[in-house]
């Protein structure tokens, strides 16, 4: 946590946060960590993390009924599919995901991928926040 002071002299305590104090989410594919979120900051409009893609790993096709997202990515390059239409997202490209769109993210190329990524507003409680609409990893289809 870091102090300062503000043009009053009031102290200020704000929380700086490590994507290794995070554990990874894995249950989507790749390792996914929410950074900074109303869990580790007390954030109340949105929420920003990272995710890791190996070459081959999928992030599961899902959508978000509450919130768009910013996906940029860092290193690598990966193959986003928006509402079935697949484009390229490379290093230094970053995209708008509108709310409702439905996106699966992949590594098909041979190395590493890391991105960032950030959504808002959030959605009125975490559980309706994500719809997924293909198994996730490991799932058998219903």
């Amino acid at each position: 946590m870091t102090t300062t002071s503000d043009s009053t002299g009031q102290a200020e305590s704000f929380r700086t946060v490590s994507r290794h104090d995070v554990p990874p989410n894995l249950r989507r594919g790749g390792d996914i960590r929410t950074v900074l979120s109303p869990a580790t900051v007390g954030a109340t409009t949105g929420f920003l993390g990272t995710l890791t893609l190996r070459p081959g790993e999928v992030v599961t096709e899902h959508w978000h009924p509450y919130s768009e997202e910013f996906l940029f990515c860092v290193r690598g390059a990966i193959t986003l599919r928006l509402n079935g239409r697949s484009q390229p997202l490379r290093a230094d490209e970053g995209v708008l995901i509108p709310i409702g769109v439905r996106h699966r993210l992949l590594n098909d190329s041979g190395d590493t991928a890391f991105l960032v990524f950030s959504l808002s507003p959030l959605a009125p409680r975490p559980e309706l926040g994500h719809v997924d609409t293909e198994p996730l990893p490991g799932q058998v289809p219903a």
